[in-house]
């Protein structure tokens, strides 16, 4: 074997893993985060557990991907360690998928149809039809399945290349002698394990033990335990995953390490006494692609069907590895276990890290309307404790705020579809928008901590004024909030027409303050804490609107929201107008005329 073989070999290796990452891209970014949102909420049975660990596994081909998020879902308190067990077996069941395609590189026959199931048959066309998408398609669908297609072609391409460059070490008999020594099952399992932590993948490096079946000279007596080794190589991608993390996230990948240690002991204990008491005839015979992937699987079954009884003494185990201690009784905030979900492991799954963004977003947006109603609740009666809550929970939407656009950001570096490059965009901008409404929610609760403070109290007339003010608040909020939550930006008519109610409201609202300062029924101090109510009103109401016209915006590629308002209004007016008649109806403070705008010359 000269050096340009050696070259072609190394070729075809980088070819063959960089063709599997390619792959396993492709199809997650074609989930879409949906694969990872089943494994995340149904793992209620253990059985269940391993079929979704394997199914996973199986679309985005990588047991090691899976244990990461795994690992990822028990750090952020998703998933619990007990239904982790199961997944993770599942896991190691799913990732011999791939060495089973492989092995349909072995198949031989002069059948035309027997010969078109050889992926080397048939990728080429694969390839052609994938590079056809790639160039010629805008739809995100197409573009993953072009991946998909070009990354499964170059997998196979890179196997090919990688069998034919060691076809003849067949003839080196130094490198059959090599061989001979990994048949020793110790320094079989130690080979298996050490290529395996260093590629950090027990597919590929099952498929590189495949391709060197091309030479004939690897026996099934030196591949056994170098596949025993490959399953223990594989669980150091989840351990380094879990440095840094909580104790439970550092027991799942600990559980792992056990599974696959445990599993292969007791399967080479078993095997080698069966083989010294009846003498298995195939140990000796060249070993092929499929036999490669039938001991792959069978050893993954075996291990999940014995341990998975006992799941629970896996469980404390691990529990007895990693010790409990006091702190981790201690409750939480439940600010942080929501931001706990934003998991620095998911940031190699962009969907699945959008995921996670949404639902903290919602939960911060949920803050945000109990910190607004919490202080607007002040008008019917004082409390302290209320007035901390409202500022404690604007420091909680501070560190969403902190926490989302640090997560968000590192995500903008990361190949995400347009669905998700979309909501990206939108919830950068939205983060600033909700912190803005709890900062005015604090404003109005130190409003009336001034007024109990100095012991004033608006009139009855202008509590009145403000309940029905309040009224069109809790409007604008929910409907905009429901809005951004639902995706719906049909609703950006209600939100644009009840702003210009809560603008006339608010000059009305003035107004009548200062008749009844003329008449002496109201202080000019009274008159400043009225006003910066009603101000914080306002720009609630503001911030609801930029909300929803940055929905409206980013979905038709729209950049100057000035423009976008004034196109609104003069396409769509007559709607406008009637939104705006319904909604001053309804909110009309208790006068016998009304001074109503034009919505048009706002």
């Amino acid at each position: 074997m000269d050096f340009f073989s050696i070259l072609t070999m190394i070729g075809g290796l980088a070819l063959f893993l960089y063709g599997m990452h390619v792959l396993g891209e492709g199809l997650s970014k074609a989930s879409g985060g949906r694969m990872e949102q089943v494994l995340e909420k149904l793992t209620s049975g253990k059985w269940k557990a391993v079929l979704l660990g394997a199914g996973v596994t199986a679309v985005i081909q990588s047991s090691s991907a899976t244990t990461v998020m795994v690992v990822g879902f028990v750090n952020s308190g998703i998933m619990k360690l007990s239904n982790a067990i199961g997944v993770i077996m599942g896991a190691n069941i799913g990732t011999t998928i791939t060495s089973w395609l492989l092995g349909l590189t072995g198949i031989e026959s002069d059948n035309f149809f027997i010969q078109l199931l050889k992926p080397t048959s048939f990728s080429p066309v694969l390839a052609i039809i994938g590079v056809g998408f790639l160039l010629f398609s805008k739809k995100d669908k197409y573009k993953n399945a072009a991946t998909i297609m070009i990354g499964f072609s170059v997998l196979m391409f890179g196997m090919e290349t990688m069998s034919d460059a060691v076809k003849p070490l067949a003839d080196v008999p130094e490198f059959r002698n090599f061989l001979l020594v990994f048949s020793n099952p110790i320094l079989g399992m130690i080979a298996g394990l050490i290529l395996t932590a260093i590629i950090q993948s027990s597919s590929a490096s099952v498929g590189i033990l495949q391709a060197l079946c091309a030479t004939g000279s690897l026996s099934y007596a030196t591949a056994l335990p170098i596949i025993m080794g490959q399953n223990i190589g594989t669980c150091v991608t989840a351990l380094l995953s879990s440095i840094g993390t909580s104790k439970n996230a550092r027991r799942a990948a600990i559980v792992h390490l056990y599974f696959n240690l445990i599993g292969t002991v007791v399967f080479m204990i078993v095997f080698y006494s069966l083989n010294a008491l009846i003498g298995f005839s195939f140990m000796n015979v060249s070993a092929e692609p499929f036999g490669i992937a039938v001991i792959h699987t069978v050893f993954n079954v075996f291990a999940t069907c014995l341990l998975l009884p006992f799941s629970q003494l896996l469980e404390k185990l691990a529990y007895l590895t990693i010790k409990e201690d006091v702190s981790e009784h201690i409750a939480v905030r439940y600010i942080d276990e929501d931001i706990k979900v934003l998991d620095s492991r998911f940031m190699n799954n962009p969907a699945l890290a959008m995921e996670q963004c949404r639902r903290v977003i919602f939960h911060m947006a949920d803050t945000v309307k109990q910190s607004y109603e919490q202080a607007v609740g002040l008008l019917e009666g004082y409390n302290e404790e209320v007035v901390s809550g409202v500022v404690q929970m604007e420091k909680d939407v501070d560190r969403y705020e902190d926490v989302l656009g640090t997560y968000l950001l590192k995500l903008t570096g990361r190949e995400l579809s347009e669905r998700d490059s979309q909501a990206l965009t939108l919830y950068l901008q939205s983060i600033g928008d909700f912190e803005r409404i709890s900062d005015h929610a604090v404003s109005i609760a130190m409003s009336y901590d001034k007024m109990e403070q100095k012991e004033m109290h608006f009139s009855s007339k202008a509590q009145e004024e403000l309940r029905i003010f309040t009224k069109a608040i809790h409007r604008i909020i929910d409907t905009s909030f429901r809005s951004f939550q639902e995706n719906d930006i049909s609703l950006v008519y209600e939100v644009e027409a009840l702003q210009a109610v809560v603008d006339d409201l608010s000059v009305e609202v003035r107004k009548r303050h200062v008749k009844r300062l003329r008449k002496g029924k109201c202080t000019i101090e009274l008159g400043f804490l009225l006003s910066d109510i009603v101000t914080g009103y306002e720009r609630i109401a503001a911030h609801c609107v930029h909300l929803v016209v940055n929905m409206v915006q980013i979905q038709e590629d729209s950049l100057e929201m000035h423009g976008y308002n004034e196109e609104i209004r003069e396409q769509d007016a007559d709607k406008l107008h009637q939104l705006y008649d319904r909604f001053y109806a309804e909110y009309a403070l208790p006068v016998k005329e009304k001074n109503k705008k034009d919505v048009e010359d706002r």
